[in-house]
């Protein structure tokens, strides 16, 4: 036989072997569990981080900060699917959103991951230099993140 001929036909031989060696439950078996853990890890009790948040109102405007801790031991792993950590709004006493700091702002669209040491709280503050007329309102703080999702809210009255 020619030799130009069996070297390829060898190779072709030997790629086939190993491709074909597994069957297709082999195959999904060793997939699986990987996906699983993947799984697991994006599925977080919400109890796992604690969270604070205070509105203070002043005559410049308003000044919001959320704390976030981890209260365990080990660190864990905030996702945010973009670059807004977090967000606060202002809803008056019917409902509607009279204010929110993400509005008009520009964020990155990437992923992002942020450890929180155990025991370690993270602050978020900003200050919105607003002004709203005297009444009731409720001030809604939101952490963006895919894994550890809050939202607290705190009711508030300028007078």
């Amino acid at each position: 036989m020619n030799s130009r001929l069996l070297i390829p036909l060898l190779l072709a031989g030997a790629v086939a072997l190993a491709c074909g060696s597994r069957t297709h439950s082999e195959a999904a078996a060793t997939v699986a569990p990987s996906s699983r853990n993947v799984q697991r890890a994006e599925k977080r009790a919400p109890g796992e981080i604690r969270s604070a948040f205070a509105v203070s109102a002043a005559n410049n405007g308003l000044h919001f900060a959320l704390n976030v801790t981890n209260p365990g031991k080990k660190g864990i792993e905030l996702t945010f699917p973009s670059g807004q950590e977090y967000d606060f709004s202002v809803r008056d006493s019917a409902g509607r959103e009279v204010y929110r700091w993400g509005k008009g702002r520009m964020f990155t669209q990437t992923l992002q991951n942020k450890v929180l040491d155990g025991g370690e709280t993270k602050k978020f503050e900003e200050h919105a230099a607003t002004s709203l007329p005297p009444g009731t309102y409720v001030a809604i703080a939101t952490l963006h993140s895919s894994n550890y999702p809050v939202q607290e809210r705190v009711a508030f009255e300028l007078r």
